[in-house]
């Protein structure tokens, strides 16, 4: 197996009296590409901001790359090489999209200064396809360039591990299509990936493996074929293992 990049072992958080994770537990190898899914409310992006420090869990560790981080920082972490995306995009609106990409390497894993911050952002926008609008105000974009616009500055960063939150919600099949080409081609760069996503044909066909939450619970791990074929998760989130098994085969 190859070396693990993240560990979660027996984490849980509690909100007041609300129990939103129970006792997650999962390895993930680096270079893998694993699917977080499950219905609305199932903790999901919880367990994202757990993991990323914004948070910190009521019970259990995690650690990256071999380091206990249970009660690190998010600010820590982006410096030890973990960035994310955010379901809801937060661009800086007045900045310009290189200027919005350039933090992300100023506060990233190297702490770039300015000179070098902006030759990143330059190329990074040039990998995910901004590069002509660099110059434009962020807020000028539509909703699926303000998505690559986000995954951009995170990708500034250098991280080891990115974490997506529902990088396709919003987009149409043209798009849905281009952002997985170049989530792909993202891990391709060596870069670890966990992806929150409902949009089922697209997550059960750039996943290595999937983790399925259900009331904060665990209730599946594996790969996307034994995950459209588990009776608790067709029960609790898919419906219909048939429309999935019928969406991976279209896909590829």
């Amino acid at each position: 197996m190859k070396d693990l990049i993240l560990q979660v072992q027996g984490v849980s958080k509690v909100f007041g009296g609300l129990q939103a994770l129970k006792d997650v537990t999962f390895d993930l190898p680096a270079g893998q590409i694993m699917g977080l899914i499950g219905p609305n409310g199932a903790g999901k992006t919880t367990l994202f901001n757990v993991i990323n420090g914004v948070y910190a869990p009521s019970a259990g560790r995690i650690l990256f790359r071999g380091e206990d981080i249970t009660h690190r920082r998010t600010y820590e972490l982006a410096h030890m090489g973990m960035a994310r995306t955010h379901q809801i995009v937060k661009p800086l609106n007045d900045l310009s999209v290189l200027e919005n990409v350039m933090l992300g390497a100023c506060y990233g894993q190297h702490n770039e200064a300015l000179p070098n911050a902006e030759k990143t952002a330059r190329e990074v926008l040039e990998f995910v396809g901004l590069a002509e609008r660099a110059d434009q105000l962020a807020k000028s974009l539509n909703v699926a360039q303000k998505k690559r616009l986000e995954m951009a500055r995170a990708l500034a960063a250098r991280p080891s591990l990115l974490l997506l939150d529902e990088v396709l919600a919003g987009l149409n099949p043209s798009e849905i299509a281009g952002m997985v080409e170049t989530v792909k081609a993202i891990r391709e760069q060596g870069i670890t990936i966990i992806m929150i996503e409902h949009v089922m044909h697209a997550i059960m066909n750039v996943s290595d493996r999937l983790i399925v939450l259900d009331y904060g619970q665990q209730i599946a791990e594996g790969t996307p074929e034994e995950i459209v074929n588990n009776p608790q998760v067709i029960e609790a989130y898919l419906g219909d293992p048939e429309i999935a098994n019928r969406l991976m085969q279209e896909e590829n």
